[in-house]
């Protein structure tokens, strides 16, 4: 596996790849790997090579008195991992390479990124946004991977590319979840004893939801209600949110239709976690997946 540090470097192995009609795919990452990027990685290894991982902490989504500073940087055990699963290439640019003196630029995806994570996190998508477009633009990936935990940033950049025209189709790969059922994140490594076993309320809270779903329950308020519930019986968590959405709008329903989002985020001491079940009226019955 080459490690690239320069776009320039990046930019030429991409443009290779073209020329050469290979498949690239991009796995986009902020490090600190976890199984859920495994998954990633995996599906990419099925449908493409080369394949680039990139591993960039962005500061631009990463607003005042948050984590920048502290968020888990364990790069020569992520590249040695990435090696070990096959991939091409990893893309590791500093800040000041993808971020130059004199960088103005920014994307914004209007009405998708001012509701739920970016309501409590002002700016935090045109970061997102902005990073994953020079990504895009400096890897020139026919396809990248996400995972469907963060549900709206995965709207958000389906929007952009499409919106954009981009050449990169946007493959969604399911939640990896421990055996307790707490989603994966880069952020569980804050969690420790009573803080751990706290963080599974936002799981709890879904499957809640999930059992009165299947119980014939489609009552977004209901639902929501119940998802509280379980909240307040944590006391070492603090609900952010739990809305139920519109899957492609993500404004609030009133009642369970077509397909739908529910949304959970809570603090946990200090730590921000977030989880959601994605929710399918099929021909068969409403179906719920966490």
């Amino acid at each position: 596996m080459e490690i690239i540090r320069t776009i320039e470097w990046m930019k030429q192995i991409a443009h290779d790849a073209r020329a050469k009609e290979h498949v690239l795919g991009l796995i986009p990452t902020m490090g600190a790997l976890h199984e859920g990027h495994v998954s990633l990685v995996r599906a990419a290894k099925q449908d493409c090579s080369p394949v680039v991982a990139s591993i960039f902490v962005n500061p631009m989504q990463f607003g005042p008195g948050e984590d920048l500073q502290k968020y888990p940087r364990t790069f020569e055990r992520d590249a040695a991992a990435l090696e070990k699963l096959g991939v091409n290439y990893l893309f590791a640019p500093e800040a000041s390479e993808m971020y130059p003196n004199g960088f103005r630029t920014s994307v914004s995806v209007e009405g998708l990124s001012d509701r739920l994570e970016g309501r409590s996190r002002p700016g935090h998508f045109r970061g997102v946004t902005t990073v994953v477009l020079k990504l895009f633009e400096i890897v020139q990936p026919q396809r990248a991977y996400f995972g469907r935990k963060d549900a709206q940033q995965l709207r958000i950049i389906r929007q952009m590319a499409a919106d954009l025209n981009l050449d990169t189709q946007i493959i969604t790969c399911p939640i990896v979840r421990e055996p307790d059922g707490l989603a994966m994140s880069s952020r569980n490594a804050y969690l420790q004893g009573d803080a751990r076993r706290a963080a599974t309320v936002l799981y709890r809270a879904l499957v809640s939801a999930k059992k009165e779903i299947e119980a014939g329950q489609i009552e977004a308020a209901r639902l929501v209600e119940i998802m509280r519930q379980v909240f307040e019986k944590e006391p070492n968590a603090a609900l952010d949110y739990a809305e139920i959405v519109d899957a492609d709008t993500l404004e609030p329903v009133l009642r369970l239709r077509k397909t739908c989002l529910a949304l959970v985020a809570a603090f946990v001491g200090k730590t921000r976690l977030i989880d959601n079940a994605l929710i399918e009226d099929c021909d068969d019955g409403i179906s719920v997946i966490l």
